[in-house]
């Protein structure tokens, strides 16, 4: 079985308005709800084999939060530039190129990309809109990434910042 995570990256900041949309950073409600719900997530659930981000700040920002709570090596993050204003199948061809003893992926991306693949990808799930620093958690009974479909998908779990 692969465990797939995507994490929307937290809250971002918009005061400074002639940043690129790619170096916004987070805010401080984005920077709350990241430890907390990295925080959830080290108490909950288990330690992923690998986590890949966006390079956008706000989303590589985010995924280091969830990386040092969890004790992950940083070295060993995958910093995906195709993530940033990507498509669902783009985000498919980025995981279905994932080693497959990487058995647990987290990652960290943006909409409309996150919500558009959790919806096309896991056969039990429709949601508006993931949230910022949401997580969907997806189960697939195949042990390659090649293989995932929502054929062989369900919902794990979901967890929104407005829970905490």
């Amino acid at each position: 079985m692969m465990q797939l995570t995507l994490i929307r990256h937290a809250k971002s900041d918009w005061e400074k308005e002639a940043l690129n949309d790619i170096d916004r950073h987070l805010n401080a409600r984005g920077y709350d709800n990241a430890y907390t719900l990295s925080e959830w997530y080290v108490n909950n659930q288990i330690k992923p084999d690998l986590i890949i981000s966006s390079s956008a700040t706000r989303a590589l920002s985010t995924a280091l939060i969830f990386a040092r709570t969890l004790n992950y090596n940083i070295t060993d993050l995958i910093i995906e530039p195709e993530i940033y204003e990507s498509t669902s199948n783009i985000i498919l061809s980025v995981i279905n190129r994932q080693n497959n003893l990487k058995k647990s992926i987290l990652l960290f991306g943006h909409n409309p990309s996150l919500t558009n693949f959790s919806n096309e990808i896991c056969n039990n799930l429709f949601i508006d809109n993931i949230p910022t620093c949401g997580i969907i958690s997806i189960n697939f009974e195949t042990d390659s990434w090649k293989n995932i479909s929502p054929q062989n998908s369900s919902l794990n779990f979901h967890k929104f910042p407005k829970e905490y």
